[in-house]
């Protein structure tokens, strides 16, 4: 079967089929079944996977129906009603009982692909899209849910989502409200073979980590409740067999769009199965549904690899790159820009700013962007968040005065708010203590002294938005970072009910961004969270670019980068040169490596350029071209790990090096990073096997000795870098096809 979405009425199955890899259900008795995700099939399978057998209760036996229940492998199980593994929705009625068994009704395959309304959702772009949603009805007539999917040609992926429907009443049952206390958007099951488990955990400075480990019997999660998707843990789980490596093995895995509280989850049952389930973190999570109400769960993307973790990341990749990223800046060079934050910190004025432009033009930097501290009277982070006016003692011609002046210097100018947050110490909190998000009678916890705005009151969404586009209106800013810097605790409002505020809030932050990008379609807009709290596909919708981490040591973010490029391409990863010793860990590192580094992500620079010697001036000339040579390659072409960072795959134990590669589409040109963490004594150069070049191509070295190589000896006996003397230093090596 060619790609697309087949139903067989005769077996009762659907079958996805996608590039290399097929996703079957079936029916059983009117419940939905999952069959099997993986490896491409040619035709559909036989009913007998689903073990029919092993319960008399399909043979009519209805005495054994919880022996079934808790054994079939439910397509999107449900709590109440005898499946006592991980549920993908709760459900309680009018008298608080909880339980729903749903069964279909009908289904519709359609060429295309919906959006969600209010949520950020995968579009079909330039490539064919064959969607399927399937109807399932609760037995006692309280709720529908529609199970939606969607697959994209070329791309190993399914994108899924949910829709509950209160229909109590409509056939003639009474109607009543009802409460949902756990929506998740995606289930699926498979055997267990001896699997391995991959999340990604960290803290502020030390964003995702890659944590692969063994599956026991039970349930292993990783979830945020923190109102982010958070520096500890990220919305992505991999089922990965034990003989996975970066080039073999089987991935199933799944990372989920949205920016808010999540949940992921595995279980491995007394029959050895595994159910992997995502969606939004039941915690704190009940929102009731009113007679003829929905509620839509937000989009998870399921990808399958026969290739590897890399196979894995490049299907990430692809998913993002063509049916995430909206922004007319994802196909172009971004603006190689430098940011005053650690340059300056607070203490800065308008000749400090015009002074930090004029020698970042004179080194071909693009852009200047002034980041906290120049609205109200904010000198440090105990004020003025709210108060989105020029603070006139360090800029008295205003924002617009700078932006001129700048514009007149040759740079483009972009600019920092903190929209979510406002400090106690400001016009707007004592004007509208109100608006902040707190338990009723209950003193609000300050966390870097600032309260969270309450953006489920509509009020407050216009305010915060007005306040960030008039100064968009009156200057010519061409980029904003946008910051989001503590999480949401003392959780209340006088206008959200319990229990629905945390998902009413993520909307509230959706609408914002999406009237930004309408009405200012040219800007380039950078997400932030503490640096990489809120790194999630759902932001990506909005943001071509996220800023990775407050870590700017390259070393770290050596690790940080490669975590994050596991789903997200590296073209989407903020990442810019700074200043050594590096203010965070201390650390001194060679500019060149700086850069080599930074060259891995949207590229640009954390430093007082007033303040380099001129050797590292004329470095930045040389990044700057490097950046402009390579940059198309970078942000188009397809990312390979070669040495990890990660204890995902240990290639060598005696490697101190890490390297990757990108390599254009058509395979003509690659560029490969290599970086030594450290030197040693007595060794021999290191010879790396290269990844994703054509085998019989005859390849050069860009500024080499005109040796040619074949892409199989590059692969597969491997390249001989150059020997590096010290700690923290690295090569380029472009290689061109013949």
């Amino acid at each position: 079967m060619d790609f697309g979405i087949y139903y067989d009425d005769a077996k009762k199955m659907f079958q996805l089929q996608l590039e290399s890899s097929s996703y079957v259900m079936g029916l059983a008795g009117g419940y939905l079944g999952h069959i099997f995700y993986g490896k491409k099939l040619e035709d559909f399978p036989t009913d007998s996977v689903f073990r029919l057998g092993d319960y008399t209760y399909m043979s009519g036996e209805a005495k054994d129906k919880c022996t079934f229940m808790d054994g079939f492998p439910f397509e999107y199980p449900t709590s109440g009603i005898g499946d006592f593994r991980v549920s993908a929705l709760d459900i309680k009625n009018g008298d608080g009982f909880g339980g729903a068994e749903l069964k279909y009704v009908s289904h519709e395959i359609y060429k295309g692909k919906k959006s969600l309304a209010g949520l950020p959702s995968t579009f079909e772009g330039n490539d064919d899209a064959v969607s399927l949603e399937i109807v399932l009805r609760d037995v006692a007539g309280l709720i529908q849910v529609v199970l939606i999917y969607t697959i994209f040609r070329g791309i190993d992926a399914v994108v899924k989502s949910v829709r509950v429907r209160n229909i109590s009443g409509e056939d003639m049952s009474c109607k009543q409200s009802l409460h949902i206390t756990k929506i998740l958007s995606s289930s699926v099951e498979l055997p267990f073979r001896g699997h391995d488990i991959v999340t990604l955990h960290g803290s502020w400075a030390r964003e995702r980590i890659p944590d692969r480990r063994e599956i026991g019997h039970g349930r292993v999660s990783v979830s945020s409740s923190r109102g982010i998707s958070s520096h500890q843990e990220h919305p992505f789980m991999a089922l990965v067999t034990p003989d996975t490596t970066e080039n073999t093995g089987e991935v199933l895995a799944e990372a989920f769009m949205y920016s808010g509280n999540f949940v992921a989850e595995t279980e491995r049952t007394q029959h050895d199965a595994l159910r992997m389930v995502m969606g939004i973190n039941p915690y704190d999570f009940n929102w009731k549904l009113e007679p003829g109400e929905e509620f839509t769960a937000p989009e998870t993307f399921l990808v399958y690899s026969d290739k590897g973790l890399g196979g894995m990341t490049r299907n990430f990749h692809e998913l993002i790159r063509r049916h995430v990223i909206r922004s007319r800046y994802l196909h172009k060079m971004r603006p190689i820009l430098i940011n005053n934050w650690e340059a300056t910190y607070f203490d800065f004025d308008m000749d400090k700013l015009l002074e930090i432009a004029r020698q970042a033009r004179e080194c071909g930097i693009e852009m200047l962007v002034m980041d906290d501290g120049w609205f109200g009277h904010r000198d440090s982070d105990n004020s003025s968040l709210g108060d989105w006016k020029p603070y006139l003692k360090k800029l008295p011609e205003g924002v617009k005065g700078l932006c001129e002046k700048v514009n007149e210097i040759g740079l483009d100018m972009g600019i920092w708010f903190e929209p979510e947050m406002v400090s106690p110490d400001s016009e707007l909190y004592r004007e509208h203590p109100d608006w902040a998000i707190a338990i009723p009678g209950r003193a609000a916890s300050e966390c870097r002294s600032q309260f969270v705005l309450d953006l489920t009151r509509p009020e407050v969404r216009d305010y915060v938005y007005e306040a960030v586009a008039s100064v968009l209106r009156e200057c010519n800013i061409k980029y904003v970072k946008w910051d989001m810097n503590r999480p949401l605790t003392d959780v209340g409002s006088v206008s959200s009910r319990a229990g629905e505020l945390h998902h009413r809030y993520m909307l509230g932050v959706y609408e914002l961004m999406e009237r930004l990008v309408t009405e200012f379609p040219e800007l380039l807009l950078e997400n932030c969270s503490s640096g990489g709290a809120r790194f999630d596909a759902g932001m990506l919708y909005y943001s071509p670019q996220i800023w990775c981490s407050d870590d700017t040591d390259a070393m770290e973010r050596l690790g940080i980068q490669e975590g994050t490029a596991l789903i997200y391409p590296p073209s989407a990863i903020g990442a810019h040169v700074s200043i050594c010793p590096n203010h965070i860990v201390g650390r001194t590192v060679d500019m060149a490596t700086r850069g080599y580094v930074a060259l891995a992500g949207t590229f640009g620079y954390e430093l007082d350029i007033t303040r380099l010697s001129d050797e590292d001036k004329a470095s930045i000339k040389k990044q700057v071209a490097d950046y402009k040579k390579y940059n198309d390659l970078v942000r188009e072409g397809d990312y390979y790990r070669i040495t990890s960072m990660s204890s995902l795959e240990q290639i060598n134990r005696y490697s101190s090096s890490v390297s990757w590669m990108f390599v254009s589409k058509d395979k003509h040109e690659a560029l490969f990073t290599y970086v030594q963490k450290l030197g040693g004594a007595n060794l021999r150069t290191e010879r790396v096997r290269l990844s994703g070049l054509v085998p019989d191509r005859r390849y050069i070295l860009d500024g080499g000795d005109g040796k040619q190589f074949t892409g199989e000896e590059l692969m597969n006996i491997g390249f001989v870098v150059d020997k590096l003397y010290g700690d923290c230093v690295g090569r380029l090596y472009h290689f061109i096809a013949v």
